[in-house]
């Protein structure tokens, strides 16, 4: 299976920008890199904060940009996202969703999770009790297969204080309904920080990536305010197979150049031995 991971596009009305920039014109860019490259994938989840300050407005904007994607696309709202606007645009996304964005997949691989940890009027991550049971009773559906989840604010803290402030607020009990599951859970994949980010979390492989449109500032262990960086955005490229998860982080808008390694200038190589 082939999946593509984004995260943190937060598009703003059209005419409008962030930080000085058009969010819109990045994720334009990558779903054309991702039709071109990847149209083959067979899923693209964008893990939360589509928008950045939740209006309908930037809800059709968004709307406009991934109606142009070739792939099937699975939505998370962030905490900069508003429930009801995203149901409105997106209905299909959850059809039988009553209060909370959360869906269960059965795929080639296993089982995907989609979770919604989002407070509505705050940046922290929440799992209510209701989300909890809602989790407990997806992870015993599983019925052993293979578990990936999805989420948008991370149920761990990072090291970047700013970030961990904002983070997940009831982990212990998230960790208490997850742990009876950990051996099946391949990887969690969360948005939130604006960082590539990978490691291992009770023995779970994790993951993250940079927005789309602007990253934080790598600030570990100082009690310092957010700082924003326009590093380069990526999207991921996710090989799963029955043996492995491969994920190759992409910087798509990069326009270095290019050269055959294997026939390099001769200057370079006159007086060398020719090897990679």
């Amino acid at each position: 299976m082939k999946l593509i991971h984004l995260t943190d596009t937060h598009i703003v009305p059209k005419g409008e920008t962030l930080y000085g920039r058009n969010p819109a014109i990045m994720l334009e860019q990558c779903i054309g890199d991702i039709n071109e490259n990847h149209s083959d994938a067979n899923l693209c989840v964008i893990t939360g904060d589509l928008t950045h300050w939740g209006e309908l407005e930037s809800f059709h904007y968004l709307k406009t940009e991934l109606d142009k994607l070739s792939i099937p696309v699975q939505l998370l709202i962030g905490n900069h996202d508003s429930r009801a606007e995203f149901a409105e645009l997106f209905p299909s996304q959850y059809p039988q969703a009553t209060k909370f964005m959360q869906s269960y997949r059965i795929v080639d691989t296993g089982v995907f999770l989609f979770l919604d940890t989002v407070q509505e009027g705050h940046h922290k991550g929440w799992y209510c009790q209701e989300r909890l049971n809602w989790l407990n009773d997806a992870l015993h559906a599983s019925r052993g297969r293979h578990i990936y989840i999805f989420m948008h604010h991370p149920p761990f803290d990072i090291g970047i204080t700013a970030l961990d402030n904002i983070g997940f607020v009831n982990s212990t009990d998230f960790r208490e309904v997850l742990e009876p599951y950990i051996p099946l859970v391949r990887h969690i994949f969360f948005g939130h920080i604006h960082r590539p980010l990978a490691g291992s979390w009770l023995g779970m492989p994790i993951s993250s990536l940079p927005s789309l449109n602007h990253q934080v500032r790598l600030d570990i262990d100082k009690n310092i305010p957010l700082y924003g960086k326009f590093e380069p955005p990526m999207y991921a490229v996710v090989l799963i197979s029955p043996e492995s998860v491969i994920i190759h982080n992409h910087q798509f808008a990069d326009d270095s150049a290019e050269f055959d390694m294997a026939n390099p200038p001769i200057t370079d190589w006159a007086t060398k031995k020719h090897r990679l």
